[in-house]
């Protein structure tokens, strides 16, 4: 029998139109539920094409398919959040208020603690060029505050990629800066606490740090918080839990420390592993065989296509 020859009453016809619809609307709202096996971050935004920590750069993580954006904070004088790896401006992509360069040798005397928000807004962070990076484009940027990347983060959301992603925020402290170029664990966590619960359900948030001190005052006081232990040395991972005293949501060292014995070991304790900072397909296409939960990496769009696995979740899940 040949469908097309059948005639169906116009009545039948609108139902079948309503019913068809309904399924399409109901599918488009399953979807913005997907959450993807595979987490994906954009380092400090897009650091490889966009300048690094600024708006630009997390747009543009967006626009590229990240699951997370992973980025770092100081903290000025007048106690604002301020998006920015290092505590101070760093000479090799930061000029001054008059648009000139700064030796290295003296970048640390430009202290973010010790200065302003409105300070530290006439320095340009985007307009020198980045050796280390080539594709990176340049523009004029400043380091923008926490609360203005979520506002930007947020609205392209809405308007443009349509589903939300995780905020990976690293605070930067080590004990010899502590009221030196930033607040202690305990001032600094608070200051970040309190802006985010402003602004974001704590359940898209992950904090970050290589200081434990950090991560041991999050796990005390904030424990709905999930926390990712950041690790640079070469001790055994049962050696930096045993340090850390809890079980950390994610760990995440630098890649090439990781071995398969390392990965398997830390899912059996249910912990993800997240490495830092992995550019190259070649090395991404390894880790993804060791079976890693995602990497941090300067190139959102060379990762894109190693972030594939979906799976339908209830919303708010990961």
């Amino acid at each position: 029998m040949i469908l097309s020859s059948i005639q169906y009453p116009a009545s039948s016809i609108r139902y079948f139109l309503i019913l068809f619809f309904s399924l399409m609307i109901s599918v488009g709202l399953q979807a913005q539920a997907y959450v993807p096996k595979f987490d994906v971050q954009g380092h400090r935004g897009a650091r490889g094409l966009m300048p690094e920590n600024t708006i630009p750069a997390f747009l543009l993580a967006l626009d590229s398919g990240v699951t997370t954006l992973e980025l770092d904070l100081a903290v000025t004088k007048d106690k604002k959040l301020v998006v920015s790896h290092e505590p101070w401006m760093t000479a090799a992509i930061c000029t001054d208020p008059e648009g000139d360069s700064i030796d290295e040798k003296v970048e640390r005397k430009f202290n973010i603690y010790r200065m302003t928000y409105e300070e530290v807004k006439q320095w340009d962070c985007g307009m020198k060029e980045n050796e280390r990076f080539p594709q990176q484009q340049k523009m004029s940027v400043h380091k923008p505050l926490l609360s203005d990347v979520i506002v930007a983060v947020e609205n392209h959301i809405k308007s443009y990629t349509r589903y939300e992603v995780d905020y990976n925020i690293e605070i930067k402290s080590e004990p010899e800066g502590d009221n030196k170029f930033h607040p202690t664990p305990k001032a600094f966590s608070d200051l970040v606490y309190n802006l985010i619960d402003e602004f974001l359900p704590l359940d898209r948030v992950v904090i970050q740090s290589f200081d434990f001190r950090v991560l041991k005052y999050w796990h005390e006081k904030y424990p709905e918080v999930r926390l990712a232990a950041l690790v640079e040395n070469k001790r055994s991972v049962e050696s930096n839990l045993a340090d850390l005293g809890f079980t950390p949501s994610i760990y995440s060292p630098y890649f090439m420390l990781l071995s398969n014995a390392d990965v398997k070991f830390l899912h059996e304790k249910k912990i993800r592993v997240i490495p830092w900072t992995v550019n190259e397909e070649k090395d991404m296409l390894a880790l993804k065989g060791m079976g890693v939960d995602g990497f941090i990496t300067d190139y959102p769009n060379r990762a894109a296509k190693f972030k594939y696995t979906l799976s339908i979740q209830p919303k708010g899940k990961k």
